[in-house]
C-alpha cells in the first residue's frame, strides 16, 4: 500500500512533541531512582531508625516503657551525628530488612549479622557491637586461651556453637554439657563449674543480676559482631554512619555503652 505522506508528517510531528515529554519524565524517573537517602533524612529532618524491643540488652522496652538498650543508643548515636531527630521504628528479626527495603525505615540497628544471603540484599556498615560466643568465668580463675583449660570445668549447652567450637578448640578440656541455656547458667552460678561457655548476651544478662560469681571474658570461640543495615547503593550514607561509628570508637563512646549494656569493654578486635 502506497504510503500518504501527510500521515508520515502527522506522525513525525507528533513524536517530535511528544519527545521533550518523555524525556522530562524518563529524567524524573532517574532522579527517583538515584535520590540519596542521606540527603532525604537531611531534608526530613528525621532518621527512620528499626530497632529491637524483646532482645536485651540490644534493645527491650525498660521500666519506664521507653526503649532502652545498646542499640538504641547507637540509634541515638548516629541522629545525633546527622543532626536530626530520631524516630525509632520496633522490629522483630523477621521483617526489620522488609522494613528497611519498603521504606519504612532509614536503617536497621536490631543485632543485625552478616551472612552472604544479607550481603546479596542490603549494605553494611562497619561493626558497631560485639557479638560472640566465648568463655567467661570469676576474675580469680585465670585463663587466657584454650590451652589454659585443662584440668578446669567449664559449663556449656549441648549442641549450641559455644559448646560445639570449645569442643574443637580445647579437646583437653572438662566440658560439662547441659540441656539447656538456664541449666548452665546455674551450674555455673553454684560453682558446679568453674568457666561457662555462652555468648556475650548470656554473661551479660548474669552479670545484670549481679550475682557473686559475675563471669568476665577470658577469650572468644566465634566472632560475630553486629553491623548497621542499609539499602543497596547509598555510598553517603554508608560513609556518615561509618564514620560517626569510626568516632565513636575512637572517643570511647562505644566503649563506654559496651560496658554499660554487656557489662564488658569492647573487644580488642573491634
Amino acid at each position: 500500500m502506497p504510503t500518504n505522506p501527510s500521515r508520515s508528517r502527522r506522525t513525525h510531528l507528533a513524536a517530535l512533541l511528544l519527545a521533550p515529554a518523555l524525556a522530562a519524565s524518563l529524567l524524573t524517573v532517574s532522579s527517583a531512582a538515584s535520590a540519596d537517602t542521606l540527603d532525604s533524612i537531611a531534608k526530613a529532618g528525621v532518621l527512620k531508625v528499626a530497632v529491637p524491643e524483646d532482645y536485651p540488652p540490644f534493645g527491650s522496652v525498660g521500666p519506664d516503657m521507653k526503649p532502652q538498650g545498646y542499640d538504641i543508643d547507637t540509634a541515638a548515636l548516629l541522629a545525633k551525628s546527622m543532626n536530626v531527630k530520631l524516630e525509632l521504628v520496633p522490629v522483630n528479626s523477621a521483617n526489620r530488612i522488609p522494613y528497611l527495603q519498603t521504606g519504612k525505615v532509614d536503617l536497621v540497628i536490631s543485632s543485625l549479622g552478616k551472612t552472604p544471603e544479607r550481603d546479596k540484599v542490603i549494605d553494611f556498615s562497619t561493626a558497631y557491637a560485639p557479638y560472640y560466643q566465648g568463655v567467661f568465668g570469676p576474675a580469680d580463675v585465670k585463663v587466657t586461651g584454650p590451652a589454659d583449660l585443662t584440668g578446669k570445668t567449664v559449663g556449656a549447652t549441648r549442641g549450641a556453637l559455644e559448646e560445639i567450637g570449645l569442643t574443637q578448640m580445647a579437646p583437653n578440656a572438662n566440658i560439662k554439657r547441659f540441656e539447656d541455656n538456664n541449666a548452665t547458667i546455674a551450674a555455673f552460678l553454684s560453682g558446679q563449674v568453674q568457666l561457662i561457655a555462652a555468648g556475650n548476651i548470656v554473661a551479660a544478662a548474669i552479670i545484670a543480676k549481679n550475682p557473686p560469681r559475675r563471669p568476665e571474658p577470658k577469650f572468644v570461640i566465634k566472632n560475630s559482631p553486629c553491623f548497621v543495615g542499609m539499602n543497596k547503593n547509598e555510598p553517603k550514607l554508608q560513609a556518615k554512619v561509618d564514620a560517626a561509628i569510626a568516632q565513636a570508637k575512637a572517643d570511647g563512646t562505644l566503649n563506654t555503652m559496651s560496658k554499660k549494656w554487656f557489662g564488658a569493654p569492647l573487644p580488642a578486635d573491634m
